[in-house]
């Protein structure tokens, strides 16, 4: 144990905790006017939104939710969403933004593991709720959140979100309390069992905004969000506070754009509307969205976009850049809150033409301030970074989930030895630059050799007749795996077996990759099978296939 000199605070110093209300100070100082939008149906300023969550803090209060009790919330991103991430732990209770997607069943369990206590729901969730209503053990009452005329619902509900709203005093003496209290909740699915609670304090949260305010503004070669900026989020804010970004974007007063439920000619059509510059998305998301009707008469010069939760194909990336859209990946987890790497260029990278840039722009990135990322072999020895040898990913951060809600064992499986695991494969440079090879679980191992899924995908995108592809391993008598990919084709055109073994022969040649990883297998299909939040799902394709 080291021994540090510590010299007690003077008599009635006061010390500053890291709570989540201290981030609405400089929004409103410095753009009390900017606006706040939700789609095509609302837009209000700063100075509103301020007041909108003092509103909302006294409405809960009335509802009888206090210090300590969780609150529930299913809605599509929103106004409203952004009020409840202030609001809700402002009064020391806990924000659980309940994943829509799941199914019935998996939100029943997370919100009775998370003994939600209030529910706020959109009306298009009912359906969703009032089914499983007597199920829910700890639920107390409900708001209904609607966008025109509240619907009939039998739930026991307490009032309509706006109708409370206005019926509640604009003025609300936020407390000081502990910063290690917890703040938010949401749960992660995984491949085996129930999904899995994870949870962050209000320091956790303030850190993790104040670094990305630093991270995706300051540097040259990664300048994504200044105060200029018009931000649209394109992740869902119930996975992960959407990237956390809201809180950034909220603290820096920059004009917010939230655009309900997601459809791509809506986001382009309030891209160009509403002039948005930045925006956060999985790749899949990014792939309708060029894909629309509505892209092929916008143009996206200019449109400066973090894409993670997924690799980014060399095949999106080009296709992004050709139309404008400046490409960064990101990198991190629900476990890391998430940020933890992002691409940065280099000087001699920024001078090179765009589509030149491209295979700098889809690598994971240079771990951000504050992260300590190493990776480690199988023995959990330090790997070297020489952007030869793999290994898997461990990271420390200041804003790391500290483990999973009521499961201790897992969570220190998550924590072992003191590093979070990620199950992450990535080799490091000597630059720091990490490239992530594929999760442990994906690794396709044949013949003794290991064949990373994301690099085939991302060569076999680069064909102009694939639209979107998925790799996985499946069970080989004489090696153990073998690759099969599935491959979705660009509409009005068509391609083989034959053409894409041809197509990846090329990269055999070049030394990219070997013989035995061209995929013994091509299926050719309508759609790729994607999680809850967009993500391909590689485990089900695996499921599907052993099924057959």
């Amino acid at each position: 144990m080291v021994t540090t000199k510590i010299i007690p605070p003077a008599e009635g110093a006061y010390t500053y905790p890291l709570l989540i209300k201290n981030l609405l100070l400089s929004g409103a100082r410095y753009a009390p006017e900017q606006e706040i939008v939700y789609a095509d149906k609302l837009r209000y300023s700063y100075r509103t939104l301020n007041e909108r969550i003092k509103q909302l803090a006294n409405a809960l209060t009335r509802a009888g939710v206090k210090a300590g009790d969780t609150v529930a919330l299913l809605d599509w991103d929103s106004h409203r969403y952004l009020e409840c991430f202030f609001a809700v732990p402002m009064i020391g209770a806990v924000l659980h933004t309940v994943n829509i997607r799941l199914s019935r069943e998996q939100v029943l369990y997370t919100m009775n593991h998370a003994e939600d206590d209030l529910v706020l729901v959109h009306d298009d969730f009912l359906p969703l709720i009032e089914p499983i209503h007597d199920q829910l053990t700890t639920v107390k009452g409900y708001i209904q959140l609607s966008d025109v005329d509240a619907v009939p619902s039998r739930l026991p509900v307490v009032g309509e979100y706006e109708s409370l709203l206005a019926q509640a005093d604009c003025h609300f003496d936020f407390p000081d309390f502990n910063e290690n209290s917890v703040a938010t909740i949401f749960y992660t699915t995984g491949t085996t069992g129930n999904p899995k609670g994870v949870y962050f304090t209000h320091r956790q949260l303030v850190l993790h905004t104040l670094n990305a305010v630093g991270t995706l503004g300051v540097y040259q070669g990664m300048p994504l969000l200044r105060s200029d900026d018009v931000y649209m989020p394109i992740t869902p804010m119930f996975h992960v506070h959407a990237w956390g970004v809201p809180y950034v974007a909220t603290l820096m007063g920059i004009k917010q754009v939230y655009p309900g439920r997601y459809e791509p000619n809506s986001l382009v059509r309030l891209y160009r509307e509403e002039k948005v510059s930045f925006s956060h998305c999985v790749p899949t998301i990014l792939q309708m969205i060029l894909g629309c009707d509505e892209a092929a008469r916008t143009d996206f010069n200019g449109w400066k976009m973090l894409l993670g939760g997924s690799s980014l194909t060399q095949g999106i990336a080009a296709q992004a850049t050709a139309r404008g859209i400046r490409v960064h990946s990101g990198y991190g987890m629900s476990e890391t809150c998430p940020l933890l790497c992002a691409t940065y260029l280099s000087e001699a990278e920024l001078e090179l033409p765009a589509q030149e840039q491209v295979a700098a722009r889809i690598k994971t990135g240079i771990a951000v301030p504050m992260v300590d990322l190493k990776i480690i072999d199988a023995n959990g020895n330090d790997a070297p970074h020489d952007g030869e040898a793999v290994g898997e990913v461990v990271v420390r951060a200041p804003w790391l989930t500290q483990g999973y809600l009521k499961e201790p064992e897992q969570g220190a499986q998550l924590w072992e030895h003191g590093w979070m695991h990620t199950g992450d494969i990535a080799s490091i440079d000597a630059r720091g630059v990490v490239e992530i090879k594929d999760r442990i679980k994906d690794v396709i191992k044949t013949g003794g050799e290991w064949i990373s899924s994301l690099e085939l995908e991302s060569l076999i995108s680069e064909h102009p007749a694939v639209s979107s592809v998925a790799v996985v391993g499946i069970p080989d008598p004489q090696w153990g795996e073998r690759p099969m990919a599935l491959v979705v084709c660009e509409p009005g055109k068509s391609v083989d077996k034959q053409m894409l073994e041809a197509h990846l022969q090329q990269f055999v040649e070049l030394g990219r990759i070997n013989k035995w990883a061209i995929p013994k297998q091509f299926k050719f299909v309508a759609e790729i099978p994607k999680t809850s939040v967009g993500k391909i799902n590689k485990k089900l394709i695996r499921e599907n296939e052993l099924s057959r």
